[in-house]
């Protein structure tokens, strides 16, 4: 008689074409690593730094932000009304992580030499804290996944996982804490060359800020999809809760962004006409305003559209932040051009859809969704009335 798999994952025509553009981005990483950066990307001496660290690194860690801002509303403040979400969301934190890793290493110079900055000591470097946090903090949210893995694989090993998980949660906010706020401080030591509309000395507290309110936006634009590839129906008043709390720090950082650009005397550029002064407006009013607008709006924030408009913009709003800094800020100091190539535009569109792959295969096979929770019981009965019957 043959053995029915305890592992399932159904495929669509959208899961091919993931999984399509995940095999072409495997095949372009490897063309990357055999020829080396010069040959698969549009980088040069003027634009060391391109898709890979703007996009994949700076704003891939900012999006997965949404696993320590929940953890720390669920495990420490110990806010209940946020435990049906708080599994899917550091799901997808650790997979935005495990990316972001992929994303940094494709954009290593010598690649075979990644491992020297474990036994190289070069503690005065921003970038050094930076990646000892990033790879600290994923390898926590791989120990963390380890809870829920185990009640399906290795179960003997679940106990275990359940008492560590208060060290690992404590663990968990402090690195994240660290390393959003020094992906700021890279562009700190920037003066002089960033654009003054982004260049503060509260770069590290922008940073910090923008990733944990982008959090609950992020979560909520997750949940909506979850609900729709998997037929069920999202917790609208968890997620209005959530971007209440977006909201509230969202509007804290308006306000230090206006009474900053202020202080230093940048105020003034913000209406120049100029692309630098357009991209901040652009930023602000799309990805901070408009959104705020919405969030204290109870009409609105109450509505399935608003929720999904407010998350939307917010993302939206924190991607062209980073790209702004990386990119538009920095493109008058740096000279020459930069626009990044096919194979790079490749690598980083196939990771997001791998990405996407990892969460459906996990979703369809673990405890992630809450109804799976509640769904449990009656399926074990109806697994042992069938039995019997037999």
């Amino acid at each position: 008689m043959a053995v029915k798999s305890n592992w399932s994952f159904r495929m669509t025509p959208t899961r091919y074409f993931l999984a399509g553009l995940s095999v072409l981005a495997l095949m372009l990483m490897a063309y990357r690593l055999v020829f080396g950066l010069g040959a698969a990307t549009n980088l040069n001496d003027e634009w060391p730094w391109g898709l890979w660290i703007g996009f994949d690194v700076l704003t891939g860690v900012a999006l997965a932000g949404g696993g320590y801002s929940t953890c720390l509303l669920v495990h420490v403040l110990r806010i209940k009304k946020f435990n049906s979400i708080a599994r899917s969301a550091m799901l997808t934190s650790l997979i935005g992580y495990l990316l972001v890793m992929a994303g940094l290493f494709m954009d290593i110079g010598r690649w075979f030499n990644f491992w020297r900055p474990f036994v190289s000591w070069g503690y005065h470097s921003v970038l050094f804290e930076v990646f000892w946090c990033v790879s600290l903090y994923t390898m926590i949210q791989l120990l963390e996944f380890g809870e829920v893995a185990t009640e399906k694989v290795q179960k003997s090993w679940h106990g275990l996982f359940k008492k560590i998980m208060p060290v690992l949660f404590i663990i968990g906010i402090v690195l994240p804490t660290l390393h959003q706020s020094s992906l700021g401080s890279l562009y700190v030591i920037e003066v002089g060359k960033l654009y003054p509309l982004w260049w503060s000395m509260l770069l590290p507290a922008f940073f910090l800020m923008s990733s944990f309110f982008v959090g609950p936006a992020m979560v909520t634009v997750e949940t909506f999809l979850g609900a729709r590839a998997h037929g069920h129906k999202p917790d609208l008043d968890v997620l209005q809760s959530m971007i209440k709390i977006s909201g509230y720090l969202m509007a804290v950082y308006l306000v230090l962004k206006v009474i900053d650009l202020f202080y230093r005397g940048a105020a003034g550029l913000v209406f120049r006409g100029n692309l630098e002064g357009n991209m901040f407006l652009l930023e602000m009013v799309a990805g901070v305003i408009i959104p705020l607008i919405i969030c204290f709006t109870p009409k609105l924030r109450t509505s399935k559209g608003g929720l999904l408009a407010f998350s939307v913009l917010v993302v939206a709003g924190v991607v062209l932040n980073r790209m702004n800094v990386v990119f538009t800020g920095m493109a008058g100091s740096m000279g020459g051009f930069y626009f990044p190539s096919l194979l790079e535009w490749g690598v980083s569109i196939g990771l997001v859809a791998t990405g996407v792959l990892v969460y459906l295969f996990i979703v369809e096979n673990f405890n992630i969704l809450p109804q799976q929770h509640y769904s449990a019981a009656p399926l074990v009965r109806e697994k042992k009335a069938v039995k019997h019957t037999a």
